[in-house]
């Protein structure tokens, strides 16, 4: 899903941060985001660009992805097409002065 739907919409040079999972950190994820994000990681392994954790994006754990996953599942969601159009317009509606306050 990484692969196929999210990394093909980030612009060019983001910073991609991998969260604590134990799934997430197969040989095949690793290779892909190492492979795809050359020194602009956060998360263990070989290539860190950020230490994890870090106090700078606190926020997004503890409050874009709750506000997003509270939002996107505030309705019953019908299908994978009816999900990805939640997240987007979830996304989207997060505006600059949202994030700033936090």
């Amino acid at each position: 899903m990484l692969q196929l739907y999210a990394v093909p919409q980030f612009p060019e040079g983001v910073i991609f941060q991998q969260d604590g999972a134990p799934p997430h950190y197969g040989n095949i994820v690793r290779e892909f985001l190492v492979t795809t994000f050359p020194q602009r990681r956060i998360g263990r392994g070989p290539v860190i660009a950020w230490p994890p954790r870090s106090p700078d994006i606190t926020p997004l754990d503890f409050y874009l992805w709750g506000y997003v996953k509270q939002h996107v599942y505030s309705e019953r969601i019908n299908n994978i097409n009816h999900l990805k159009q939640r997240i987007t317009g979830v996304i989207h509606s997060v505006t600059p002065d949202v994030l700033t306050r936090v």
